[in-house]
Formats: C-alpha cells, sequence, structure tokens
C-alpha cells in the first residue's frame, strides 16, 4: 500500500507542475473548439483544467496498476515453478495465460464496453484484474491459478485503450505531453509492483502476498470512481467528417513502426544481462545496468511526448530510432563502465519513441475511431513484444549474441523510411483538418 501512495503522489506532482498543464486551453481556445451551444457555460479555465488534471491523473493510476499488475508476475514465477513443478516451457505458458489474454482482447474487450462511460469501464476493468488476483490467492492448486490468470488478463485487456482514449478525448490536439506522462505511468508500476512482491515473498507466503496485491487493485478501482469525472471535458481533436474518410493506410504504416519500435526494445533486453556479464560485470552489477537503462526509459518516456509536440513526428522518431542504433553498437565496443554510463542515454531513446507514436494513433485512427485505433495499435505492440525475444533468440543461436545486437538495432534503423513514407499522409490529415495539429517534421 505504501508503494502505490507514493506512486499516487509522484503522478499528482507531475500532473499538476507539468508545464503544458498550465499552459493549454485559454479561452479562446476553448470558444474556438466548443460547440456553440457550450461556450456559453465557459466562463473561466480554472475548471477545465480541473477536469483535465483529474482525467490525466486517474488514467496515469489506472496504468501503474496494470503495468504493475503485468510485470509482477516475473517475481512470482519463481514461486511457482517450485510449488508446481513447471519447466521453464510451462513458466512461459504460465505467463501466457495473463500477457496472452491481455493483448488478445485488446480489440474485443474495447468494443465490449464502448458504450460504457470512461469512469464505469476503468472502475470495471480493474475490478475484474483484481478479482483474477484474489482467484489466484485462493488454495484450489494449479488450475484455480490458471483461471485467475486468464480473469485478471480480461481485466487487463480494457485498461491501454480506453485510458488512452480518456486522456485523448480531454486534451484534444494538444494531448501528446498528456499522453506521454501516461505512457511514463505505466513504467513506474513496472518499476514498484515487482520490487515490492520480490520484498514481501521472503517473509510471507505467495497467497497472501497476491491477495495483498489484489486488494490494492480493489483500492484502486474504488480510487477511480472518485478521480474519474464524470462528465469529463471532451475538446475537439480534428474535423471528423475528414476523419471518418481514413482508408487506414497511414495507421497500418504507423502500426509497422510501433512493432518494430518494440521489437528493438524485447530485443535489446534479451541480450542486455549477457553483455554486461561479458564485460566482466558481477549479479549487482548487471543489476544496476538494468536499473540505469529503465530509469531512462522512464524519463524518455515522459520527456519524448514534448518532443513530438515541438519537434514533430517525423524527426522525433528519426532522432531516437537513430540514436537507440547507434547507442546499441556502441554498447557492443565500450568497456563496462563507460557503457553503465551511456545506458541511461539509451535508456530515452529506446522507450522514448513508444510516446511519440502513441500520441500519433488519434491523427491516424481509421475512420476516426481513436478508442478501437489504440485497442489495435496495442495488440500490434504487445504482440510483437512476445514474439520478438523469440526471434532474437533464434537469431542468436544459430550465429552469436553480437549479431542478435546488431540485427536489434538495424530493426531500429528500419523505421526511419517508413516515418519517411508516413509523414505525407499525416501532412494530408492536417490540410483536411483545416487547422495546424501537431507538427509533423
Amino acid at each position: 500500500m505504501r508503494v502505490f501512495r507514493n506512486c499516487l503522489f509522484f503522478l499528482g506532482m507531475a500532473v499538476r507542475n507539468s508545464n503544458f498543464l498550465e499552459d493549454f486551453s485559454p479561452r479562446a481556445y476553448l470558444q474556438s473548439t466548443c460547440p456553440l451551444p457550450m461556450q456559453s457555460n465557459i466562463t473561466g479555465t480554472k475548471p477545465v483544467k480541473n477536469t483535465q488534471r483529474k482525467a490525466l491523473l486517474a488514467a496515469c493510476v489506472a496504468h501503474v496498476l496494470h503495468d504493475g499488475y503485468t510485470d509482477q508476475l516475473y517475481a512470482l514465477l519463481p514461486v511457482w515453478q517450485s510449488e508446481f513443478g513447471l519447466s521453464y516451457a510451462g513458466l512461459a505458458v504460465v505467463r501466457a495465460l495473463y500477457y496472452g489474454t491481455m493483448g488478445g482482447l485488446q480489440v474485443p474487450g474495447d468494443k465490449l464496453i464502448a458504450r460504457l462511460s470512461p469512469r464505469m469501464a476503468l472502475t470495471l476493468a480493474t475490478f475484474v484484474a483484481a478479482a483474477g488476483y484474489l482467484v489466484m490467492a485462493l488454495p484450489f492448486g494449479f488450475s484455480n491459478l490458471c483461471i485467475g490468470l486468464v480473469i485478471a488478463g480480461v481485466g487487463s485487456s480494457v485498461q491501454h485503450p480506453r485510458a488512452s482514449l480518456l486522456v485523448t478525448n480531454t486534451y484534444g490536439k494538444a494531448s501528446r505531453g498528456p499522453l506521454g506522462i501516461y505512457n511514463f505511468a505505466g513504467d513506474l508500476g513496472k518499476a514498484t509492483f515487482p520490487a515490492a512482491v520480490a520484498l514481501l515473498l521472503p517473509v510471507f507466503a505467495w497467497r497472501p502476498v497476491v491477495a495483498t496485491m489484489s486488494l490494492v487493485g480493489m483500492v484502486v478501482a474504488v480510487a477511480l470512481l472518485a478521480l474519474v469525472p464524470r462528465q469529463p471535458f471532451i475538446a475537439r481533436v480534428e474535423n471528423k467528417s475528414a476523419a471518418k474518410r481514413r482508408n487506414g493506410r497511414g495507421f497500418g504504416l504507423l502500426l509497422i513502426i510501433g512493432a518494430l519500435d518494440t521489437s528493438t526494445r524485447m530485443g535489446y533486453l534479451l541480450f542486455l544481462p549477457f553483455l554486461l556479464h561479458a564485460r566482466g560485470g558481477a549479479g549487482t552489477v548487471v543489476g544496476l545496468g538494468l536499473a540505469l537503462l529503465f530509469i531512462g526509459g522512464a524519463l524518455g518516456k515522459a520527456a519524448c511526448g514534448w518532443l513530438g509536440q515541438h519537434l514533430g513526428v517525423m524527426w522525433s522518431v528519426i532522432v531516437t530510432e537513430a540514436a537507440t542504433a547507434l547507442l546499441m553498437i556502441a554498447t557492443l565496443v565500450l568497456p563496462l563502465v563507460p557503457m553503465l554510463a551511456v545506458l541511461p542515454l539509451l535508456g530515452i531513446v529506446l522507450n522514448g519513441t513508444s510516446s511519440v507514436l502513441y500520441a500519433t494513433v488519434p491523427d491516424l485512427a481509421p475512420k476516426g475511431d481513436i478508442g478501437r485505433g489504440f485497442a489495435l495499435f496495442y495488440t500490434g505492440v504487445i504482440g510483437a513484444g512476445g514474439l520478438a525475444p523469440i526471434a532474437y533468440g533464434v537469431i542468436a543461436d544459430h550465429s552469436n549474441r553480437t549479431v542478435g545486437i546488431v540485427a536489434a538495432a538495424l530493426t531500429a534503423a528500419a523505421t526511419i523510411p517508413l516515418i519517411l513514407a508516413l509523414r505525407p499522409i499525416l501532412e494530408r490529415n492536417r490540410q483536411s483538418n483545416n487547422e495546424p495539429v501537431a507538427p509533423v517534421g
């Protein structure tokens, strides 16, 4: 519970003090984007800002919990292997029950609850995920564990598209920065929940630990009822008639870029511990290297959303992906200490591109259906994240680790011609909307 309170406090400070939140939504902007009947009700920007902040904080809290739920499984897998006598392949299947359900149900889950308000959708999804962990904690054997994992995966499948849509609808054309903070919040959950579980497992049996994490989820579900505005302010994102005419080609390119970006990240993470060990790093040094990369990654997710809003989509992706490829190659030749110094910088660009790409989904969603666009995009990147380590592992098995890392770096470089091909589509969308959206590059 203390870990969650600290995350909530940190997110509250980030949301409250971020510059783009202070600069967004002047009276003139609201009057230019709201329907005429609503303009008479606009007496100031403070109520709108408060609604936006509450919506962003709610989305971030949900992201912290659900990403934390996903990654805390890594801390539980060794315990389950020992108790249930699972092989490594068996562990992969157990993890896939949650991860595969969560990824595979992004689109159908989003469609199923599309008629629910963001408040009820996020609350219900969080409650179902927490209920799944509660089922896991019941002493009814391995089959019960598997059922709980599937239930939790069903709940978590809804969070990404619904929370992203809430932020996009609330901030409209200025959603890139807030989506970067939302993206960053997930990394807080990935860092804190597995650490909390790892600290509790030596003291308590795994079932009470899982039950405790389920209780955290129940508390978050109740908190979301208070945090998500009952009637969130909805800013106009673009011309609806123009959005409905999209054929999905630009979105397909964006999805391929997102999948390649995720594949690069997962491939490098597969080899990094072995690369550090080959440089003479002991177990603590390997842990330090991973921590430095993850810290840089969290910073990159928060910062690159702002970068995309000011530098433009094309140049942001080119800069981050080119830097990713170069720094990955650099880690192959640098000694241990300089390599450790480079890892936070690599983390910034390795993770930061995802914030730029996620924030571009509303600009390219097929037929203007932003919720379905986010669901499709998350399905693609989650699938790529699951398959990429296998592919890079096969490459390394048939050659060596260096070739595997070079292949991951080349994957990052392969996104550059794709983003260049995407640029004219983004420009046409901007022209069809007759308004200046985020710069293209």
